[in-house]
């Protein structure tokens, strides 16, 4: 077993949980911002984000509102990457060939402009300006272009991914249920929080396959549809 290959492993199943708590409350701090109360006007996302930022105030008022949702949003870059890079160590693994073949690297592709977009979304800004007209605004309308289709080839190559594992009886079963639900959970999770966590399903993915990798599982045969050891 590659010692690489483990801490990525590790990485991935760890980030999936700190994209989904930390995730929240980049979404609350979302809902603070001019750009972001509208969202409050849906009843399932008012429901737990009215009593949550009650509760959670301390970690939602440290800066002016702007200030708050770019910082917590810088947690999405290593997130993404995580569940990135053990897709590129289960592809390696499995070896596949043919139409899966195409259908990873389609896959591997949305996730790298994924990350790409979120880097620039955030990891560019410092100051909260993202709506005026300096460098900062510039850099975080680029991310929003590079964001959309790497989200929208994210959700569909995970979707045909998944689909295909399950037809080639991938195990374990749940990372491929999850991909191949990518769309409709995203739809689910969009009218409860906001646009990063609808990525979970993948993160959840690839960790679930990471810390099978970490925990130096052995899996079936390839050609009986397992991960390859």
């Amino acid at each position: 077993m590659d010692a690489r290959q483990q801490t990525i492993g590790r990485f991935a199943w760890v980030m999936a949980w700190v994209g989904l708590v930390v995730g929240q409350l980049h979404a609350l701090s979302r809902f603070a911002t001019a750009d972001g109360k509208e969202d409050l006007e849906l009843p399932l996302v008012a429901a737990w984000a009215e009593p949550a930022a009650d509760v959670l105030s301390p970690l939602l008022t440290w800066a002016n509102p702007d200030i708050v949702y770019i910082t917590y949003g810088k947690i999405w870059f290593p997130v993404f990457v995580a569940f990135t890079l053990a897709a590129f160590v289960v592809y390696q693994r499995r070896q596949p060939g043919g139409f899966e073949k195409w259908v990873w690297r389609v896959a591997l592709a949305g996730y790298v402009v994924a990350c790409a977009g979120v880097f620039l979304d955030y990891w560019t800004q410092w100051t909260g300006d993202y709506n005026g007209d300096g460098i900062e605004a510039t850099l975080f309308t680029a991310g929003w272009f590079v964001s959309v289709p790497g989200l929208l080839v994210t959700l569909l190559g995970s979707t045909v991914l998944g689909v295909t594992l399950l037809v080639k009886r991938f195990r374990p079963v749940i990372p491929a249920v999850l991909l191949a639900l990518m769309i409709p959970m995203a739809v689910g999770i969009l009218m409860v929080t906001s646009l990063g966590s609808a990525a979970l399903p993948a993160m959840f993915a690839f960790g679930i396959l990471g810390r099978r990798i970490a925990r130096a599982e052995t899996p079936e045969p390839s050609h009986r549809g397992a991960l390859v050891a």
